[in-house]
């Protein structure tokens, strides 16, 4: 007999131990049998809630991109300013739930991933094109060209990833690294 409302927990605790066993493996070379064991769970349970390891990394790659958003959102509440929307969009890709060790090896493997798999190209389209909208609106009225200083600040955003996945060494604020760059792109808040 099923137990009722445990679906929901389960496919969290799944999520999870796939970002954790991406994170330690540093690839996508992991099982659905190590996933499943570190969620508790046994394999079929994990094929049952999700098919296969590619719907269960992509499961994890949303979780990870609505985190995301959840540190976007709760930072842009508290925007007044053009610039301040730009650094809370920034300091939002590097808040600490999002720059994890076992979420940065995630995201590396995520771009891999795009070039095989549609789902996952979708998937990170999406994020990129909300990703520039959003650093758009924030730089048009204190920018010239803010399109070309919106591809340039992404194009920062994940070299830092990239970095810190192969672990090179990152400045202790790489939000702060991105906007003191930004800076003498910028003009007068209007």
């Amino acid at each position: 007999m099923p137990k009722l409302g445990m679906e929901p927990i389960r496919r969290e605790a799944l999520v999870t131990a796939a970002i954790a066993e991406i994170g330690a493996a540093g690839s996508l070379d992991v099982t659905v049998s190590a996933i499943s064991k570190r969620a508790g769970m046994s394999s079929a349970l994990a094929h049952h809630y999700f098919g296969n390891k590619d719907q269960i990394f992509l499961a994890a790659m949303r979780h990870i991109l609505a985190g995301f958003a959840v540190e976007v959102h709760s930072r842009l509440s508290l925007a007044n300013t053009p610039r301040d929307r730009l650094k809370a969009l920034v300091e939002a890709s590097f808040a600490r739930s999002c720059f994890d060790p076992e979420v940065i090896s995630a995201w590396l493997n995520f771009y891999v991933k795009a070039h095989s798999s549609p789902d996952a190209m979708r998937l990170l389209r999406v994020y990129q094109r909300r990703l520039r909208s959003n650093l758009i609106h924030a730089l048009r009225p204190i920018s010239r060209k803010p399109e070309e200083l919106a591809d340039a600040i992404a194009a920062l955003i994940d070299g830092l990833y990239i970095r810190a996945a192969l672990g090179a060494p990152i400045s202790r604020d790489p939000a702060a690294t991105i906007l003191a760059f930004t800076a003498p792109h910028l003009e007068d808040d209007q």
